[in-house]
Order: structure tokens, then sequence, then C-alpha cells
């Protein structure tokens, strides 16, 4: 798991004091008039350290003088590299990685405030003011790669946010407009066609919303999702975005108050929601809300394997674009490989010690990092056995 920030910058010089949002770059060349809106990344101690930029930020003491706004940083954030961005509170000697280059998973978290409160929430939410994050991610984007694949908006409920999420997507397709955007939110807002088109008009040209439906009986889906008629606004909402030409994705988390109907979900999604672009069956993530309601839903992803098998043929007969999120490959009914996705994001993704040999990690969807807490007794690395691949049992008890 890699760690996105650091409360521990140790001054080499003088600092001009105030937050800073920051492009890094390891570039002793780089082009001398703009060198004073950038940090020069000192991944070489032994050099002495090109005049002219903003600041410095190293990882061991640096030769010759210190420059202005020069820390030193812990071992921990050593992956660092060339164009990524940083928050930089020089009062706080406090750092946060915002954006890496060489990443696939980069998100932005808009808000944590949230209308739902369920029961698995991996970020419960808080009311409070947090409107710096927009300027923070507003001041992002424009120093971002143009060659980013994609950035994730997640919260919290982004909607929530109003006019200031439309002028985030705006950004986003201005400034970056080769990179897709995948946003998830509880749909909500958009019952309330005013606002799906306010999302539609900003004609972001590869542009997704992933917004979860946890049963086909809405009483089940507001219990989980712990708010009244939620399931009819949301279902409102899809049928709204769909009509303004808004790519949608349906996400299901799959825990023990949502398994047994997976079956009937996925008929109501093939009857009434067909035309969404992608379906998304996940496994828990154990933070946030997960840890205090941990007996109410947890269950052995080995349990589910026939209601997770049958809802996904019944959408693939339908030809929907089904896949598996936050699975392990070997807990999976075969037939349910070639679903199965690599989706957890690279920074909190780790795997097991009955992982080790395993000659199928690289298609596996690994564990999160918080799975430390409860996972499956059935993992078992896949072992060559007689030319073919077949996996090894010896499971353990993990609580």
């Amino acid at each position: 798991m890699l760690k996105l920030h650091s409360k521990e910058m140790i001054p080499c010089g003088d600092c001009d004091g105030g937050i800073h949002i920051k492009r890094l770059t390891t570039n002793k060349a780089f082009i001398q008039p703009l060198r004073g809106q950038e940090v020069f990344l000192v991944k070489d101690s032994t050099i002495p350290l090109p005049d002219g930029f903003w600041g410095y930020l190293g990882f061991e003491p640096s030769v010759g003088p210190a420059k202005k706004n020069h820390y030193q940083l812990e071992p921990s954030l050593f992956y660092l590299g060339d164009g990524d961005v940083v928050k930089i509170d020089s009062a706080k000697r406090y750092l946060r990685v915002l954006y890496r280059k060489s990443s696939s998973h980069n998100a932005f978290l808009l808000t944590e405030r949230c209308n739902n409160y369920c029961l698995m929430c991996s970020q419960p939410p808080k009311e409070q003011d947090d409107s710096f994050i927009i300027r923070d991610i507003l001041a992002t984007i424009p120093i971002m790669s143009k060659e980013t694949v994609e950035v994730g908006l997640t919260g919290g409920e982004p909607t929530l946010l109003g006019d200031s999420l439309i002028a985030i997507l705006e950004s986003l397709k201005n400034h970056l407009p080769s990179t897709a955007v995948h946003m998830l939110s509880n749909g909500r807002a958009f019952s309330k066609m005013d606002f799906a088109k306010k999302v539609s008009q900003v004609a972001h040209p590869d542009f997704m919303i992933g917004i979860p439906i946890y049963s086909d009986i809405s009483s089940i889906h507001d219990y989980v999702v712990q708010a009244d008629g939620a399931f009819d606004e949301t279902i409102r909402g899809i049928l709204n975005l769909k009509a303004c030409r808004v790519k949608v994705e349906i996400r299901v988390v799959i825990h023990k108050q949502t398994y047994d109907r997976l079956p009937d979900l996925a008929t109501f999604i093939r009857r009434n929601l067909t035309f969404c672009d992608h379906v998304a069956l996940m496994g828990l993530e154990m933070m946030g809300f997960t840890r205090s309601n941990l007996e109410k839903l947890w269950i052995d992803p080995k349990e589910y394997q026939p209601q997770l098998r049958l809802a996904v043929e019944t959408l693939a007969r339908a030809n929907m674009n089904v896949s598996i999120y936050n699975h392990q490959l070997c807990l999976l009914d075969p037939s349910l490989y070639k679903f199965n996705r690599k989706s957890i994001s690279d920074w909190k993704n780790e795997y097991m010690p009955e992982c080790d040999g395993c000659l199928r990690m690289s298609e596996c969807g690994g564990f999160f990092s918080s799975a430390k807490l409860r996972y499956s007794s059935y993992i078992k690395p896949f072992r060559r056995q007689e030319n073919t691949e077949t996996p090894q049992a010896h499971p353990a008890e993990r609580i």
C-alpha cells in the first residue's frame, strides 16, 4: 500500500509559508522561464541543485547550500516521479500526493458530504465545509499530464457540489480532452431532469457515472443506503441520465444483505435497464462503516458463487457489458473467470500470504489492503499439476 501523504517534511532552508499545489519535475534542463512554477524532485543527492525552481524535494541532504522551499521527505515517498502533483503546506510541514502521472488509478475525492448513509460505506460522510477540495482539484487539473488515460471522481456524494461539479467537469473537458472520466454517485440528484441536463450539456467526450442499485426491491435498497425513497430517486435518475445520453454504469456491492436476490436484481436490470452501459458486481471493502457493521455484511464470497454465476449469466445473455470487481480469482466459479477484472486501485491493492507462488496472480483482482480484517478461508494459489492449473486447497480461518 502506497503512502499518499506525509506530516514529516523537514525544511532544509527558508520557506515562504502558505499552501501550494505544484507539479514535480526531475528535468535539470527544464526551461528557465517556467521553472518558478515547478518543484524539482531530487533523486540523486550527489549533484548540485539547479537554480530557479519554486522549490525542491529530496530524500537525503543535498550537495551545496539549501535552496528556498527545500524539504527533505520520508523514504516512503520515494516512488514520486516526474509529472506528479503534490500539495505542500509549509506551516504544517504536510505533503499530500494529488496525482501520479505513472498511475492508471488517479481519483479525486470531491466531498465527504453525502445524503446516503450506506451500511458498508468505505468513506463515512462528514457534515463539514470541505469546499477547499474544489479549489485544490481545479488547481490540479491544468497541470496534469495530457496523456492521463482516466481519472475517477468520488465522494461522499459529488452531486451535492451542484454547479461546482459542473465546473470540475468542464475543466476536465477543457484541459484533459482525451482523458476518460468516471464518477461515482448515488444518482438521486439526477431524478431532477434539470440537473441531468446540466451534466449532459458539458458534453464531455468520455464520461460515465457509476450508480449503485442494491436490490430489485425498493425497501431492501433503501435499507442498505439508509435513506427512505432512495430507490425511486435512483432509478428515476438513471432514466433521466440515459434520456440525456449520459453513460451509466450500475454498481452492486455484494454482501449478506444483497447476495440472495442478486439473480432477481439481474433480471430487473435486464428487463428495465438494459440500455445501461456497464454492470459491475463488486466485492466488499473492509473500511469505514463496513467494520462496525461487519456481522450484518460479511459473507464468504465462496458461499455466493451460485447467485453470482446466475446473475452474470442473466446479464451476459442480454448482451450487457458485465464485470466482476474486487474478487479473488481462486474463489470464483471457473465460468466467471473471463468476467473478472483487476479493479482495486494500485495504491491499496495487496495479496495475502496464501497467494505466494500463485501462477495466476497477474489475472487476479487481489485484495484491498483493509482485507486483513477478514477474508475468505478458501484462498488458495493456482499450481501447475499434470499440465493443468488447479487451485491447491489449504483453507484457514481469518478474522
